[in-house]
């Protein structure tokens, strides 16, 4: 009998299960308060950025990681996946259309070839560490579209395990802010552009916001530039996981059978195709400003959390003893994206 009552679980929206989903979901709105409090007072720190890093330390820190590990752990694994994916639709308000096709042609290709060299790139640079087939594809989608929120994405459209994303979320979420520190140095060594500069920027760093916090330090032409070039690569996003979601339909699996009772995975996830309907919303130009003000507001608040929730399965030991060859791989791929991306800004904007 009790063995039967550990493997049941509350079904969704059952007072049960939202009381086991509280005290988590609880600490992550704590979290997001303080990182958004930290991000008012230092604007160069991304607020997402510092929801990872809150909740990594809070995982590592003695008298908080058993409750990030016991009592807070559903809450918490439910903001990684679900507010992940709610975030993930708003985010489409952010993109579009009319402004990326207003780069033109030549940028677009570029852009996108950027992308494709990027994932392939940093597939194969995790392969050759050994890391994962699961791990050097999350990895790949992170660093070449829109980090954690890509990652997300990805997970859930080819089924892969939540725990296996926080390696990394991790990682893109260390080179991300990297960048942040190490490509405004580069800017007069380089002499680079401050147009040339934020496309760059946005070609190469992986967060929205963390592609903000870089290219604001070299001034609004940059920024402006920036920010376009990043949702540009962000619109990717619904292509590239429309060719996995098909790509593990077609895939012949023991557990694809009839008798297995398992439903394959659609070729469009519901919140990519939410993704799809909000950035055809933002391209119609008829939300005001104040509607667009609020969905950003609403995309931090989701996705900050769910970053929260992310970073608070990390353990350091852990990421130390099993995270040597990930880390090489991950500064290996972040080298090959920089390249690239220097490349395709200097043809943009040079």
């Amino acid at each position: 009998m009790p063995a039967s009552r550990s493997r049941f679980r509350p079904p969704p929206g059952s007072p049960r299960r939202a009381r086991r989903l509280l005290p988590g979901l609880a600490a992550a709105a704590v979290a997001l308060a303080v990182a958004f409090l930290v991000h008012g007072l230092v604007p160069v720190l991304p607020a997402m950025t510092l929801a990872v890093v809150l909740g990594v330390l809070t995982a590592n820190l003695p008298w908080a990681g058993a409750f990030t590990a016991g009592r807070g752990r559903p809450g918490l694994d439910f903001a990684g996946k679900h507010l992940m994916r709610g975030g993930i639709v708003v985010l489409g308000l952010k993109v579009s259309v009319m402004d990326v096709l207003g780069l033109g042609w030549l940028a677009l290709v570029l852009i996108t070839g950027v992308v494709a060299a990027s994932f392939g790139g940093t597939y194969l640079i995790s392969r050759l560490f050994r890391l994962p087939p699961v791990t050097a594809l999350l990895v790949a989608t992170g660093f070449s579209i829109c980090g954690a929120s890509a990652i997300g994405a990805m997970a859930a459209v080819r089924r892969i395990k939540h725990v296996d994303t926080v390696l990394p979320v991790a990682l893109v979420t260390l080179c991300g802010t990297l960048a942040i520190g190490a490509l405004p140095l580069l800017i007069h060594p380089l002499q680079l552009t401050a147009p040339v500069f934020g496309a760059w920027t946005g070609a190469s760093v992986h967060d929205v916001g963390q592609v903000v916090a870089t290219a604001q330090t070299a001034g609004t032409a940059a920024l402006g530039i920036a920010v376009v070039v990043k949702l540009t690569r962000v619109l990717l996003l619904a292509p590239v996981v429309a060719i996995a979601g098909a790509h593990q339909r077609l895939a012949r699996q023991p557990d694809d059978s009839p008798e297995s009772g398992q439903v394959r995975p659609p070729v469009i996830p519901l919140f990519v195709l939410g993704f799809i309907a909000m950035v055809g919303l933002r391209s119609t130009d008829w939300l005001s400003d104040g509607w667009l003000e609020a969905g950003a507001v609403l995309q931090d608040i989701l996705l900050g959390a769910a970053l929260f929730g992310l970073g608070s399965a990390v353990r350091i030991r852990a990421l130390l003893l099993t995270g040597g060859r990930a880390l090489l791989a991950a500064l290996a791929s972040w080298l090959l994206i920089a390249v690239l991306g220097l490349g395709a800004a200097v043809l943009i904007a040079g």
